[in-house]
């Protein structure tokens, strides 16, 4: 019989742990467990996923192991080993985006650059925020909502939690208007001043409303509005 997580005690099952308690809380060896996923007849998965640190020594040595390398390892075939190596390389590549990748916005212009093409064209209004961090770079972009505008559907609830989730210092919201005319309405006023007034009192500023017209956009801050 081949182990598997699910022959693995519930209370220290690698996956029941992360979600529990996040995949922080897990060890090298667990975490390389789950992308095991099976053991062999003679070992449980975390059995094999802690001979396999061991024969590399830890992560150190085991990111730069090839194929071959970890094939050689008893219970670690070509499937399991080309597993271990995209997500090494996964990892990699997260590693590497350094914050030089980030666009910045340091101006109306900026935001409504980095929106335009996609949202100019939309049949539908699109209500985005934008997450910069104390630089003024985007470290996040979300759709709060689809639809008319309207205060009482585009709560402030909805805009600061993911705020407070990214640790944003500020945030831009942008809007686009379908008719391709950017011509702020009441409504967008209203909006806009809500939001401004909750991020005064949360300590995460609203920088500018931006509404998307065709080609065009109008800046609810330039208006005076924010």
């Amino acid at each position: 019989m081949t182990w598997m997580i699910r022959d693995v005690p519930k209370d220290i099952r690698p996956r029941e742990r992360l979600l529990s308690s996040g995949p922080e809380s897990l060890a090298d060896h667990e975490l390389l467990a789950i992308l095991l996923r099976t053991g062999t007849k003679e070992e449980s998965v975390l059995q094999l996923a802690h001979r396999l640190l061991q024969c590399f020594e830890g992560l150190r040595l085991l990111k730069d192991a090839t194929v071959e390398e970890i094939t050689s390892i008893k219970g670690i075939g070509t499937t399991k080993a080309i597993q271990i190596l995209a997500a090494i390389e996964l990892g990699r590549r997260i590693h590497s985006l350094g914050s030089h990748d980030r666009y910045v916005i340091r101006s109306p212009e900026d935001g409504a650059k980095y929106v335009m093409e996609d949202m100019r064209f939309l049949s539908q209004e699109h209500f985005v925020a934008i997450y910069l961090n104390t630089k003024n770079q985007v470290i996040h972009r979300k759709t709060i909502f689809i639809g008319s505008l309207n205060a009482s559907i585009v709560h402030p609830r909805e805009v600061f939690k993911e705020a407070i989730k990214r640790s944003a210092a500020s945030i831009i919201c942008v809007h686009n208007h379908p008719s391709g005319d950017p011509t702020p309405s009441r409504e967008d006023i209203d909006v806009t001043k809500r939001l401004a007034e909750c991020g005064r009192i949360i300590g995460i500023e609203l920088l500018d409303h931006l509404i998307i017209g065709d080609q065009k956009f109008v800046s609810l801050k330039e208006k005076g509005y924010v």
